[in-house]
């Protein structure tokens, strides 16, 4: 028997250990499951705004998921994890109980900015990523191979901005209204609007930039320059505010005339919906239009020059590919298609805000 074994087992002396490989440390795959996960975050949200939560519980009144669950008709169990999920987002907080017989209140965050009727509400924004943006996102992969919009069809419309159904142009333009309002005010902030008399908006949209410009300068006077339908929309929006005595309206398409006697042009959340010749052919025209010693400000979610970041206006310039012709683009280009257009002492200045980070400004010699 020894023998045998001897035959099929090599001499101990003669056996060798082989090490054992070192595994390589992977990467945590948690920035994996957030990314795949985000989704869950905007529809919690969506799904509350939607139930009108937040106006609900506006001024302080808190609810208990027994209460919630009576006076929107849900069953107790899905009323609990959506104030649960509330509360975790940062949503709505939780005083008097650590159980169910805790009350759950808005946040600062949702009282400012959630409670329908506030004047900084976003809401509109929320409604509108939901009911629009949300199935276009859906058909991304479909618009990277087509190079074409999802969000609506191209053989129909000849943009975004003609022949849109109603209901969602409504959204557009009131979730556009509450994205500029906050981003005008720190856009104030960074550039001094105080060396110039009058301000053309050019696509004003809802007028929210000159409302909130000429609240911060008290001598300022502003159109705003849209088609004549969203010029209306604008005009209503500054009678709300009553600034018709120092914000006018005028309909027309900036491709083919901008109103002259202004000394300052602003571009906000406008170039990136088109795509380079027809931007170059925009500034050629601001350039005409405006006086020696005028400027144009390019108010945007700026792309890095490298094109590596940042994420949010990565992925906004993702968001032009599903609903424009055009993307976001850097200060480098911006800067390139202003020299070119005859503009000057060109800069960027950088700020934070919801629709913009930072604002590329020429001036006409």
């Amino acid at each position: 028997m020894a023998n045998q074994l001897s035959r099929t087992a090599p001499p101990a002396k003669h056996a060798t250990v082989q090490p054992i490989a070192a595994t390589p440390e992977l990467p945590s795959a948690v920035p994996l499951m957030a990314l795949s996960t985000g989704f869950w975050a905007f529809k919690t949200l969506a799904a509350a705004h939607e139930l009108d939560l937040f106006s609900r519980l506006a001024g302080g009144a808190g609810t208990t998921v027994a209460e919630l669950a009576e006076a929107l008709g849900l069953h107790p169990r899905p009323a609990e994890m959506l104030l649960t999920g509330c509360a975790a987002l940062g949503l709505l907080q939780k005083t008097g109980g650590e159980k169910t017989d805790g009350r759950y209140r808005n946040t600062p965050l949702s009282e400012a900015y959630l409670v329908r009727g506030k004047p900084y509400y976003f809401g509109g924004f929320v409604e509108m990523a939901d009911k629009r943006l949300y199935a276009g996102w859906g058909r991304l992969a479909e618009a990277l191979r087509t190079n074409r919009p999802t969000t609506w069809d191209p053989a129909v419309q000849s943009s975004i901005f003609d022949g849109e159904d109603p209901t969602m142009l409504a959204l557009f333009w009131e979730a556009m209204h509450s994205l500029s309002t906050m981003t005008a005010r720190k856009l104030g902030e960074a550039v001094d609007f105080g060396h110039f008399r009058r301000l053309l908006d050019i696509g004003g949209g809802s007028g929210a930039y000159d409302i909130e410009l000429c609240r911060q300068y008290g001598a300022l006077r502003a159109t705003v320059f849209d088609l004549p339908h969203v010029a209306a929309i604008a005009a209503a929006k500054i009678a709300e505010a009553g600034l018709t005595d120092r914000i006018e309206t005028a309909g027309g398409s900036f491709f083919e005339q901008l109103p002259k006697n202004h000394d300052v042009h602003l571009l906000s959340m406008i170039l990136h919906d088109w795509d380079e010749a027809k931007n170059r052919a925009l500034l050629r025209r601001s350039f005409g239009a405006l006086p020696s010693g005028g400027a144009v400000v390019i108010s945007e979610l700026l792309v890095n020059d490298e094109k590596t970041g940042p994420a949010p206006a990565a992925l906004m310039s993702l968001n032009m590919l599903i609903e424009t012709e055009g993307r976001n683009y850097t200060p480098a280009e911006y800067s390139a298609w202003l020299e070119e257009a005859g503009f000057r002492d060109i800069e960027t200045v950088w700020f934070e805000a919801p629709a913009a980070n930072g604002a590329v400004i020429g001036r006409k010699p």
